[in-house]
């Protein structure tokens, strides 16, 4: 349960009053200029009456969807209006939106501050700004996209205050978190994390990182955009307008002797083909890939061109994740579960009837739910995997022999989280 608290990162902000706003700072990771390093002192979200309507507005959504510990911001255009959510613990929850005559100068605002076209409502755009608060700096990634009635806006919140999660409080059980250290400290090889968009796949790398971290090593992330700061690691931002792709940097950084490098992504046949030579050439390189398991990322990497050969002897392990909502620690209470969730679980979740649920309180924002944590699936390269993976036997073959050297799955680790109380049945499904 403290570990759930940790997570759930709730410490009131600074309302220490700050200096007037300053120039912009280049964030990179983007094509487009960053927006202007706004000034909102958090306190007093509405600011002066004499400031403009959309600027009390923008603040104000900007301001409660941290003071939520929202991860993003969805405006959407309606008829006359705008519909506001805010996507909290992975799920996205309407809020009380701007007054609709506001809805195109509350646009137009975002857009200037993230430095976008004003003219152009017919293409995607990409941008960034930097809101300047009492006690910390928010980086906020803004994407906006053409709809029938208007244009969908989504803002990303990379918030630095929130602190950044430890690798033993990620979730994993103690027994694949030192399976995947033992494999981490190795000197050379590829370590993956799959899933989907959102599944904190780069927190579980990043926590990684700082854990490999001595100061007796050079350690080099590749990151579209950077989104956390750490004074100690070297980070680069990819930019493609200026010609930084993924690739083109790894290539630069393989040169400047490191011992471990972290890519943001494996997008492409040419970031595989070059971190993939690194991970054979003496270097622990760390990725993503965006696949539905662990063991599809073996396949998914042949796809981009990697052969083979190459796949099975730099792979050393792939850890497939998940999040799903913790229960809220302020109103949990033990009920009796549905035996139609149970059943959907599997027969590992036959042996237990009750469980904690949150009822819902002012803490949870009546969800019953505060704060996630991970699902893992860990599949460690062993001999006999890599020589069925090379004779080319089918998925569900390679399954059967992963599980028999260790690998648990993903519903297994849920199952186990729910009879601890961490979580329910039905965020499991949900995720599984």
């Amino acid at each position: 349960m403290a570990k759930m608290k940790e997570l759930q990162g709730t410490d009131e902000p600074d309302t220490t009053p700050i200096p007037p706003p300053q120039p912009a700072e280049p964030t990179g990771g983007t094509d487009e200029p960053a927006g202007e390093v706004e000034s909102v002192v958090m306190d007093d979200p509405t600011l002066a009456d004499s400031d403009a309507p959309a600027v009390r507005a923008v603040n104000k959504l900007i301001y409660d969807a941290l003071a939520a510990r929202a991860s993003d911001i969805h405006l959407e255009s309606l008829h006359d209006r705008i519909r506001l959510r805010y996507r909290i613990d992975g799920i996205l929850e309407d809020v009380e939106p701007p007054a609709g005559h506001l809805r195109a100068s509350v646009l137009a605002r975002l857009r200037v501050m993230a430095g976008l076209d004003l003219a152009d409502h017919r293409t995607p755009q990409d941008g960034r700004m930097r809101l300047q608060f009492s006690d910390r700096a928010v980086d906020i990634r803004m994407s906006t996209v053409p709809i029938l009635r208007g244009e969908s806006v989504a803002l990303r919140l990379l918030d630095p205050g929130r602190g950044h999660i430890a690798l033993e409080d990620l979730g994993l059980r103690p027994n694949d978190l030192g399976r995947l250290m033992e494999i981490a400290r190795r000197p050379h090889g590829m370590v993956l994390t799959t899933g989907p968009g959102g599944s904190g796949k780069s927190t579980s790398l990043h926590a990684l990182v700082r854990r490999l971290s001595t100061g007796k090593e050079k350690i080099f992330t590749v990151e579209d955009p950077v989104e956390y700061d750490f004074e100690d690691i070297c980070q680069v931002s990819v930019n493609y307008r200026a010609g930084l792709t993924f690739a083109n940097l790894l290539r630069s950084l393989v040169r400047q002797d490191p011992d471990i490098l972290l890519v943001g992504e494996i997008r492409d046949q040419e970031t595989a083909d070059i971190a993939t030579h690194a991970a054979l050439t003496g270097h622990l390189v760390l990725s993503t890939l965006h696949t539905r398991d662990s063991i599809a990322a073996l396949p998914r990497l042949v796809d981009l061109g990697v052969p083979e050969y190459l796949v099975v002897h730099t792979i050393e392990a792939v850890m497939a994740q998940r999040l799903v909502r913790t229960i809220c620690v302020h109103c949990a209470e033990e009920v009796d579960f549905r035996e139609e969730d149970l059943l959907a679980l599997g027969p590992a979740a036959q042996e237990f009837a009750t469980g904690m649920v949150g009822r819902g309180c002012e803490e949870c924002r009546g969800t019953g739910f505060l704060g996630r944590t991970g699902l893992y699936e860990l599949l460690v390269m062993t001999d006999t995997f890599r020589e069925a993976f090379l004779k080319k036997q089918s998925i569900r073959k390679l399954r059967e022999i992963a599980l028999s050297e260790g690998m648990e799955p993903l519903r297994l680790d849920g199952i186990y989280k729910v009879e601890a109380g961490i979580t329910t049945p039905e965020e499991v499904l949900r995720v599984t």
